[in-house]
């Protein structure tokens, strides 16, 4: 692909990120958007870290999500490295797996035997977050240059920025529907026991707190709640 025909593609899809209705569908998106965008790539996934063990976000292709739980499994990888920046780099391309790989000795043998020619990977980040690392893969060793390696960078920023919007989006949408659940919560406590706005709420505060629930749980459970089910003192 051209360099002045890939620009239009990233302006494109920098639309199409922004687009997207939540932080799952971003995350698709960029991995799809890897595959069509970045030449030799058959098969792309965003990879993150949680309390040690690896978790595939988002995958396009089978090979994936077998690389991720194997590097999960041995706790070796190149993934595995960019996730959790063992080395402090934010990218790393393999030119030729079927090489031997000092780094992953484990990995290396495995990867070829799932069909692994080259690999190439890309830490999605912020100057607040990390989002994890966005992995590319060809069955072809030699497959990614160092333009696919610039192509790759470019796309894992535009990536990264659409991701900290999606999830920026994603918490409001969820603060938003809490305020909710506990506004109807209150006012179902105030018609049903007569109770102010601030008594109300400070029924929610004590049942949350003596129970160990989180007060939008609470919420949500006075909401399903039958009329006449409750005992009207707020004790829980």
């Amino acid at each position: 692909m051209e360099w002045s025909e890939f620009a239009e593609e990233m302006a494109r899809l920098a639309r199409h990120l922004l687009e997207q209705g939540s932080t799952q569908e971003t995350l698709d998106a960029i991995a799809a958007a890897a595959v069509k965008l970045i030449d030799g790539c058959d098969a792309a996934g965003i990879l993150a870290l949680s309390k040690g063990r690896s978790v595939t976000l988002s995958s396009c292709g089978d090979v994936v999500e077998k690389s991720d739980r194997l590097q999960g499994e041995l706790c070796e990888g190149p993934c595995f490295d960019a996730a959790r920046r063992t080395n402090g780099e934010r990218l790393f391309r393999i030119a030729d797996m079927t090489r031997p790989q000092p780094d992953w000795p484990q990995f290396a043998p495995a990867a070829r035997g799932l069909g692994i020619g080259s690999m190439m990977g890309f830490l999605l980040y912020t100057r607040q977050e990390d989002f994890g690392a966005l992995n590319l893969y060809s069955y072809r060793p030699g497959a990614f240059t160092a333009e696919s390696e610039t192509a790759g960078w470019l796309l894992a920023s535009h990536a990264a920025v659409a991701l900290a919007s999606a999830r920026t989006v994603d918490q409001l949408e969820h603060a938003l529907e809490t305020r909710h659940a506990i506004g109807e919560a209150m006012g179902m406590l105030r018609e049903r026991h007569g109770l102010s706005e601030e008594a109300a709420f400070d029924v929610l505060r004590r049942i949350s707190q003596h129970h160990n629930i989180k007060l939008r749980d609470v919420a949500q459970y006075i909401r399903a709640e039958p009329p006449g089910n409750g005992n009207g003192n707020g004790n829980g």
